[in-house]
């Protein structure tokens, strides 16, 4: 069984979006990350080295925002290739990127991709 680190509602301000129009005037988007590790080492240790750093996951998060994209989906795969090259030994991860209202012609809080690795 695995252990699981948690980042809900991480937001930015970036310029990803299918249509030309979107990636000029940007919008707000929402990220969630979920990774699934072996965390009995540092629950021992109390060491930072032992487990996987909030802190990091953030960053790795906030570059791939920096980057725009046509699709939600390329931004969480950008996420998860470079959570599993600096955490390797991670066993699953999964990231959710959320736009906030999307433009689709009508009321939309939210349109969410989720990527499983």
């Amino acid at each position: 069984m695995s252990d699981i680190i948690e980042l809900e509602g991480l937001e930015f301000f970036a310029y990803h979006g299918f249509y030309d129009e979107e990636q000029k005037l940007g919008n707000r988007y929402s990220i969630d990350i979920r990774v699934e590790v072996n965390l009995q080492k540092a629950a021992k240790s109390d060491a930072l080295a032992d487990t996987v750093s909030y802190e990091q996951l953030y960053k790795i998060a906030a570059s791939a925002m920096r980057e725009p994209a046509r699709l939600l989906e390329t931004v969480a795969q950008r996420i998860i290739e470079a959570i599993y090259a600096q955490y390797p030994h991670i066993v699953a991860c999964a990231v959710s990127v959320s736009k906030h209202n999307p433009p689709l012609g009508g009321v939309c809080a939210k349109a969410r991709v989720t990527l499983c690795r």
